[in-house]
């Protein structure tokens, strides 16, 4: 059964499972989750955002960035609101090189808010393995 979550509720699930940085809601509105949507909601409402026909609206951030020369890795999410209710219906994680080329993705459909996985599972889901080590020296016995 799925929750029905008001914008704090969905503003604070989201943040306990460690989404608390920086968003963009439909590729504008910049700022921290509660601002960011709020202020999308307040552009449709006031007929300056043509709102998505489907109810649905893309909300965008960044998992992982440790500067323009390394791999990143960015989050989109596809969230349902109707009635001043939320949910996460999709969400898409990406780990791109420091060229913009993907290195990695992982979709995740029929999600709810609270089946979205917390940040570090997020991140484990496009990040490499680690690589094993090869010693150069030769193994066995010298005689």
């Amino acid at each position: 059964m799925k929750q029905l979550l008001d914008l704090d509720t969905f503003v604070k699930t989201l943040t306990d499972k460690g989404y608390n940085g920086y968003f963009q809601t439909e590729a504008s509105y910049p700022g921290k989750l509660k601002e960011s949507i709020s202020e999308y909601l307040e552009a449709s409402h006031n007929g300056t955002k043509k709102p998505n026909r489907h109810e649905l609206f893309l909300l965008s951030t960044y998992l992982q960035w440790n500067g323009d020369d390394k791999p990143r890795i960015e989050c989109n999410m596809w969230i349902r609101h109707e009635n001043g209710i939320f949910d996460v219906q999709k969400m898409d994680i990406e780990r791109t090189d420091r060229y913009g080329q993907l290195l990695k993705k992982s979709e995740l459909t029929n999600l709810s808010t609270g089946s979205v996985p917390i940040l570090k599972e997020a991140v484990a889901e496009v990040s490499e393995d680690p690589k094993q080590h090869i010693s150069s020296q030769k193994r066995g016995f010298k005689m």
